[in-house]
């Protein structure tokens, strides 16, 4: 392996999959700073600030999608961003719940896959960082 050459298990899945999470946390990134209201919309109650909240979670975006692309910062970008979807996700629960209870806005095809898709978002911010979750034996 020589200096330049990605580390072992920097494979192409794994760099395709954190290119696409790049893409996609910048984009969402953009949004929530571009435009809040379709974010506050969904907006559990139980948030304070929610405007601020809103707009911290598009800086934590952007800060995710940026450390993916640096590799000093890659394991710990991925970290966070695994805990961001986790952080979100009763933000999605209050939205399929908002938009099933009044027959308004999205389906039920588009919340129940939206919803069981997070574990699988966080696996992989994990898994495109290199971040493992294995013990190691001493």
């Amino acid at each position: 392996m020589t200096p330049d050459s990605p580390p072992p298990t920097d494979s192409l899945p794994r760099r395709a999959a954190r290119y696409f999470l790049i893409l996609f946390y910048g984009a969402a990134g953009v949004l929530h700073l571009w435009s809040p209201r379709p974010f506050l919309s969904i907006m559990p109650p139980w948030v304070p600030a929610p405007e601020l909240v809103v707009a911290l979670t598009g800086v934590a975006e952007l800060a995710g999608a940026l450390g993916l692309m640096l590799p000093r910062f890659r394991r710990a970008a991925g970290v966070g961003l695994a805990l961001y979807a986790l952080c979100v996700w009763p933000a999605n629960f209050q939205h399929a719940m908002q938009d099933l209870s009044h027959g308004t806005g999205l389906p039920a095809l588009y919340h129940i896959p939206r919803l069981a898709a997070q574990p699988l978002i966080i696996w992989l911010a994990l898994w495109a960082a290199g971040v493992s979750l294995r013990r190691t034996r001493n």
